[in-house]
């Protein structure tokens, strides 16, 4: 039986404006990935917890308030701290392209910025993804 790619799509910090997130999550689930949204307002904290308790093969941060390079961070690390990283982390939102390379460095998988078509999103998920659920 194969089962679905799982993802947690998360607003992580105070930026309220999730309908980025929310598209993003719709056209992951029309591809049939199976997705878990926690909302706006969620800790780098609640986000992995969620992620670990899910079952997730990855965790998309959508950041628009400027503090990506933090929130990534923090991420990354309490994935580090739980021994959970094989959960892949990617992303977008309002993010200079110049942090792009550094986010990746850090080990964010992806960065979609904004303009970017939905369906890049849901075949990048799929192909970098569904290897790990099979491998699971």
């Amino acid at each position: 039986m194969n089962t679905p790619i799982r993802v947690v799509i998360a607003k992580p910090g105070l930026d309220g404006h999730d309908r980025g997130a929310k598209v993003v999550a719709r056209a992951l689930r029309d591809a049939g990935v199976e997705v878990v949204y926690t909302g706006l307002h969620q800790t780098p904290h609640q986000i992995v917890d969620t992620a670990i308790q899910e079952d997730a093969d990855g965790i998309g941060l959508s950041v628009l308030s400027g503090a990506h390079m933090t929130l990534f961070a923090e991420v990354l690390r309490l994935l580090g701290e739980a021994d959970a990283r094989d959960i892949t982390v990617f992303g977008g939102g309002i993010i200079p392209a110049a942090d792009v390379p550094m986010l990746r460095e850090t080990g964010v998988a992806a960065v979609f910025t904004p303009g970017c078509p939905t369906p890049e999103i849901a075949d990048w998920v799929i192909q970098n993804l569904a290897p790990l659920r099979k491998a699971a």
